[in-house]
């Protein structure tokens, strides 16, 4: 079998590895599509493989893990700014919920992914956790494209164009599982989307199949003050300690935005292990609250960074989401050195990598790892001069300056140009949605 040899020469490497190493004068070799070398220059020339490889210069640039956004409805990128300035339950319920249910199918659901995955790829971003609907279509758009998903495996109380109840979405869910597992780039989680829209029958059901099947389960929870106020008073408990009844509370649960967090509660998620994903912009946007990052992270909790959807943020930039967490907490907990750089990328990649079970795979530059990789142009105006590239990269740096992406060791993007997919067929589909949108 020939392989497939690629040697990267960025003038940084953020390695994001245990030591968070940032090395100069290395080069990154990719066999086919996994990370075979991590060495110095002079060793990368004496290797076998030197002879037969394509040589990639990367002046100016630093080479990183792509960035894993932890959380996203990825075709609702077809809803951006259609109802903006609004809070959350007005926003959803008489807004976002409407047209879905007047548009939203398979066709919808393909079409915005596929917008959403170019944005994500010119923006650094690699991976996506994934909430919506006709997963299916989802995974095999995404195994197409060569975008890494993790697809939603989305269950509600209520009917929508995707199942009629619960039982029928739980049926789905496991036959989209059982679809995805032979994919390539593509992963499942449990997908419930929140207490309030999830009763506590599916939800068992759903925390039985994630321990038997080790899969993720990815929920909205604690996002905003009204939605705990309105479960003590419904249900007479606050949503984290239903869900620790259900046997939900571990370290497979993925708990999203996380804003109204008592003591108790922070103690409680850290002791069993609940991943967290912080999603500063849009719960700025819909005035939701603010997650208390520093707090957990000084606990211990594993926290990554998401987007959310592009209806309430309202773009899927991992660089901004970064900048906006690290000035956030600073900020919100008056300490200059909350959220460090370098907590910033963690939080934007291996963190996101742990949280979908995947950290063996992605979100860090090692030997073994998928080639998924991003090069970041730092020889602009305002990344120049370069002191520290880690810093650069959260602070400084644009996603404009992405110049190049490598998913599974497929170059997606070079030169800031796209190498696979055909951005004009995607923008003008985006554009025919819109036109029958507004009518």
């Amino acid at each position: 079998m020939q392989h497939r040899y690629q040697i990267l020469k960025p003038d940084w490497i953020v390695t994001v590895n245990a030591d968070f190493e940032v090395l100069q004068d290395y080069a990154v070799v990719i066999e086919d599509n996994r990370i075979q070398s991590l060495a110095s220059i002079d060793e990368i020339q004496q290797l076998p493989c030197f002879a037969e490889a394509e040589i990639i210069d990367l002046p100016g640039r630093v080479l990183m893990p792509g960035l894993v956004n932890s959380h996203t409805h990825a075709s609702m990128s077809l809803l951006r700014g259609i109802a903006d300035d609004l809070p959350l339950m007005e926003w959803l319920g008489e807004h976002i919920w409407p047209a879905e249910a007047k548009w939203v199918d398979a066709a919808f659901c393909v079409d915005g992914f596929q917008l959403a995955a170019a944005e994500m790829i010119r923006s650094g971003t690699t991976c996506m956790n994934d909430m919506y609907f006709f997963a299916d279509e989802v995974a095999r758009s995404a195994e197409q494209m060569g975008m890494r998903v993790v697809v939603g495996l989305i269950v509600l109380d209520f009917p929508s164009v995707w199942a009629a109840n619960a039982d029928e979405y739980l049926h789905k869910a496991l036959a989209v599982h059982d679809e995805v597992r032979g994919m390539r780039l593509v992963d499942s989680a449990f997908a419930p989307h929140a207490p309030y829209t999830v009763a506590d029958g599916p939800l068992r059901q759903i925390a039985m199949y994630s321990n038997e099947l080790d899969v993720p389960v990815h929920i909205h929870l604690h996002e905003t003050a009204s939605e705990v106020a309105d479960a003590e008073r419904n249900n007479g408990q606050r949503p984290i300690d239903r869900l620790d009844q259900l046997s939900l509370l571990n370290s497979n649960l993925i708990a999203v935005h996380m804003t109204e967090l008592n003591e108790f509660e922070i103690e409680r998620i850290a002791e069993v292990g609940v991943n967290v994903v912080h999603c500063p912009e849009s719960n700025l946007k819909l005035a939701s609250g603010i997650c208390p990052l520093t707090t957990l992270l000084d606990k211990g909790i594993n926290v990554c960074l998401g987007t959310d959807g592009a209806a309430s943020n309202n773009d899927l930039d991992m660089f901004g989401e970064m900048r906006t967490a690290a000035l956030l907490a600073k900020g919100f907990s008056g300490n200059a050195s909350a959220c460090d750089a370098r907590q910033t990328i963690e939080m934007a990649t291996i963190n996101g990598a742990r949280a979908l079970g995947m950290a063996d795979r992605i979100g860090s530059i090692e030997v073994g790892k998928c080639a998924d990789l991003i090069a970041i142009d730092l020889g602009d105006l305002n990344t120049q001069p370069v002191y520290d590239p880690v810093s650069q990269v959260v602070y400084a740096a644009a996603s404009r300056q992405v110049s190049d992406v490598w998913i599974d060791g497929v170059a997606q993007l070079r030169d800031s140009e796209f190498c696979q997919l055909d951005v004009s067929r995607i923008i003008a589909t985006a554009a025919s949605w819109a036109n029958k949108i507004r009518g």
